[in-house]
Formats: C-alpha cells, structure tokens, sequence
C-alpha cells in the first residue's frame, strides 16, 4: 500500500537562503507538511505559507527559539508530525533538496514491507560542486531521511543539546532500503554561511563535546577538495 509523505522541517530566518527552492522542488512530492518556525524574524513563515497553497499545512511558531537545544527541537518536530497524523516523515532541512529526477516516484518507494528509506547527502560547497575529504565524507554513507511512523512505539533520543540526530534512535532498527537518489546539501555553499556555522559551532560546543574538533576547524580550510555534481 503506498504511504502519505509528510514533508517535516524546522526553519529559521531562511528567506534569502534555499527554502524556497526547497519547498518548490518538493510540495508536489508530499501529501501533508508540518514545519516548525523556531522563532524567524524575516518573514520565513508567511514565505511557508505562500508556497504551500493547497498543500495540507501544520505550521507551528515558536515564541522562544530552542536552537542552542538541537534534541529538544527534533522531538518537537517529530512530535508534531505524529499528532498530525504522518504515516511516512520526510525529514528535510530547509537547505536539503532531494533531486528532482526521482521525487514522482517517492510515493512508490513507501510500497513493501521496509520502514525506513535511506539516501546519501552531498555536502554542497558552492552551486556546482560538493566538498569531498578526510573530514567531508558524509555521502559516502547512506543514511535515513523517510520513515514510517509507528505510534504503537515508545521512541528514544540520543540526548545531546547538538548533534542529536534528526530522528529517534530506534529507527536504525527499522528493516530499510537504501534508494540511489541524493540529497544536495547547501547549508555550506556559501562562505557567508560557512562562518557562521562555525561561530555557531565554537559558541554552542566549544570543547567538541558532540562534535568533531578538526571537521569544525577544517570549515575555514581555503582551498577544500572539490568534486564537481553531476547529475545522473
């Protein structure tokens, strides 16, 4: 039986970043989204609203932001997509776009008796090429982006204020398949964004408590390995 797609994201102050391209390339994916403005202050939630017309919508506003408690905002997140009634959780991030060569079939893959669905994600360093060494590998390993709810669970966090991981643990024990669609990421495709993630980062876990010391500092490296993106 195919499943409904709920498109779950949290955003913040993103309206000169990805989100709408991000939301363009995927509302004709998803059946529902429910997305968690923690706290914008440019206008990122009407933005939401606008580009969503006719998609069944849960926005939810937060007055305090819980940024610097990265575990407490994924289980708001995950939460809300469970009281909305998701079935399948797309777990993007407002700079994550799934490529579009595949998204018509997205329904498709929900079919068969696996309940979770792995992708690989690409570490964009500028529009065209991804970053690819010793400390930027994340697309070497498939990793969990759609899930299927199962509210008869009782689910569990890895409780760290960063790094926690964008969904429970107890997925990792779902039986998944890996699909060979990917995921551009450009959180840190610009340099601006890059400075400012690693200001983030040395403020919020200073002594890389959950966090790797030498991938923060290799943020600023100057001349990164490129790879150039090709599409498939």
């Amino acid at each position: 039986m195919i499943g409904k797609i709920t498109l779950s994201m949290i955003v913040r102050n993103e309206i000169d970043r990805y989100l709408e391209r991000a939301l363009i390339q995927h509302r004709p994916w998803i059946d529902q989204a429910v997305i968690i403005d923690d706290r914008s202050t440019d206008g990122t939630p009407e933005l939401c609203e606008e580009l969503l017309q006719g998609v069944e919508l849960v926005l939810i506003r937060n007055k305090q932001s819980h940024f610097s408690d990265e575990v407490s905002l994924r289980k708001q997140q995950w939460e809300a997509a469970a009281q909305a009634g998701a079935e399948w959780i797309l777990n993007l991030d407002a700079d994550e776009i799934l490529e579009d060569r595949w998204g018509e079939g997205l329904h498709e893959i929900t079919k068969g008796p696996h309940e979770a669905v792995y992708f690989r994600l690409f570490d964009m360093w500028d529009e065209t090429h991804y970053r690819e060494d010793l400390y930027w590998r994340a697309h070497q390993i498939y990793r969990p982006f759609l899930v299927k709810f199962n509210p008869a669970l009782m689910y569990r966090w890895k409780e760290t204020p960063q790094h926690c991981g964008r969904f429970p643990l107890n997925i990792f024990e779902f039986p998944y398949i890996c699909h060979q669609a990917r995921i551009q990421h450009f959180g840190w495709a610009r340099r601006e964004d890059r400075l400012h993630k690693y200001v983030r980062y040395r403020k919020l876990d200073p002594e890389a408590k959950y966090g790797w010391k030498e991938q923060y500092e290799s943020i600023l490296d100057t001349a990164p390995s490129l790879v150039a993106w090709k599409s498939h």
